[in-house]
């Protein structure tokens, strides 16, 4: 089973940069899709951005709020995904989650989940 661990999170003034990373367990890890989630007190989990699995080239998006900010990006040889977060703004103030599925095709399991790491951005 795959397990994920979330760390990199902190306290950081606005403006400031904090790099997230999500190591996973599992040696066959480039096969899975990897998504950065979070979610701030009292609102639903929302997608940051996203990596495709090696095979399909890792391909990468994000959400409208956070692009031209965040970068995530994957090391395949560590297990790693990671997460650039620049200019980061109060409203990214959330804890941080990794999210590992299988996709085939438009089809993706549940997959895994870390524990979560907290950003807080102060003003």
């Amino acid at each position: 089973q795959v397990q994920l661990v979330e760390s990199g999170g902190g306290l950081v003034q606005a403006g400031g940069s904090l790099r997230l990373s999500c190591a996973a367990s599992e040696f066959t890890f480039s096969i899975y899709e990897v998504r950065w989630c979070r979610q701030a007190p009292g609102k639903e989990r929302d997608l940051v951005a996203t990596i495709t699995s090696a095979s399909t080239g890792s391909v990468t998006n994000y959400a409208d709020s956070v692009k031209g900010r965040f970068t995530i990006s994957r090391d395949n040889a560590k297990n790693t995904v990671y997460l650039q977060m620049n200019s980061l703004k109060p409203e990214d103030t959330a804890v941080y989650y990794c999210n590992a599925r299988y996709c085939s095709g438009s089809i993706c399991s549940y997959g895994y989940w870390g524990q979560g790491t907290q950003v807080t951005v102060s003003s």
